[in-house]
């Protein structure tokens, strides 16, 4: 089976992200959540489906928020590393350093 293997700072953004959303509106943090989650399985049974954005970077905006995950399929095809869970007003690129 596939898996996702989150960047330690990417990881960081999503939990910062859906306690923001939380107390905005109590349930929008989990419907984040949930929002990621369904991307992230979508991106281990189809690594490339979303576009290459720089090298084997590619980024998949997701549908409902103004946040894209950065990810790159790994090189044994054994999953997907996501590198940033980036809100489109963000500096662009902040993340292209990450491993």
């Amino acid at each position: 089976m596939k898996h996702a293997i989150f960047n330690r700072l990417a990881e960081h953004e999503l939990f910062e992200a859906a306690e923001r959303y939380e107390g905005k509106s109590p349930g929008l943090g989990l419907r984040f959540s949930e929002e990621v989650r369904h991307a992230v399985i979508l991106l281990t049974r189809h690594p490339e489906a979303a576009p290459k954005i720089h090298g084997s970077i590619r980024r998949l905006v997701l549908p409902k928020f103004p946040y894209s995950l950065m990810y790159r399929p790994l090189e044994d095809r054994s999953g997907i590393r996501i590198l940033a869970v980036a809100h489109h007003k963000r500096k662009p690129e902040y993340w292209i350093r990450r491993r």
